[in-house]
C-alpha cells in the first residue's frame, strides 16, 4: 500500500505550480491591459487640452477683432493650431475648427493610437463651444 503513494505528492506539488503560473499569466495580462487604458486616457487628456487651447485660440482672435471669427479667421487659427499640437504631441488624421453658426463652434480631433488592441478603434473627440456676440 505505501508503494502506490509515493509520488503522489509530487504529481501534487506540478499541479500546484501549473495552476500558480496560470494565474500569475492571468495577472501579467490585466497589467497590460491596465497599462494601454492609462495610456489611452492620457491621450484623451491631451486631446482635450488641445480642443480648449482651440476654443482659446479663438477667443483670442474674437478679442482682437471685436467679432466672432469668420471662416477665414478660423482657418488661419486651425493652421497654429495643428501645427502647434500636431506632429509633436498627437498624430492627426483628421482634425479641425469649422464655425456652425453665428458664433458656434466644432472643434473636432481624431488622433492615431498606436495601442489599441485588435478590433479596437477610436472615436473622433468633439467640442462644441460658442462664443458671445459682441
Amino acid at each position: 500500500m505505501r508503494l502506490r503513494e509515493n509520488g503522489f505528492t509530487l504529481i501534487e506539488a506540478l499541479i500546484a505550480l501549473v495552476v500558480l503560473s496560470i494565474g500569475l499569466l492571468g495577472v501579467a495580462a490585466m497589467q497590460l491591459k491596465a497599462l494601454q487604458s492609462a495610456h489611452m486616457g492620457y491621450q484623451r487628456s491631451v486631446v482635450s487640452l488641445a480642443a480648449i487651447d482651440a476654443q482659446e485660440r479663438a477667443w483670442a482672435a474674437l478679442s482682437a477683432a471685436d467679432s466672432c471669427p469668420d471662416n477665414t479667421a478660423i482657418s488661419a487659427i486651425e493652421a497654429a493650431w495643428k501645427s502647434e499640437w500636431f506632429g509633436n504631441v498627437l498624430i492627426d488624421v483628421n482634425s479641425g475648427i469649422a464655425r456652425t453658426d453665428d458664433c458656434r463652434y466644432t472643434v473636432t480631433v481624431e488622433w492615431q493610437e498606436e495601442r489599441y488592441s485588435v478590433g479596437e478603434t477610436g472615436d473622433a473627440f468633439v467640442y462644441l463651444f460658442r462664443l458671445p456676440e459682441l
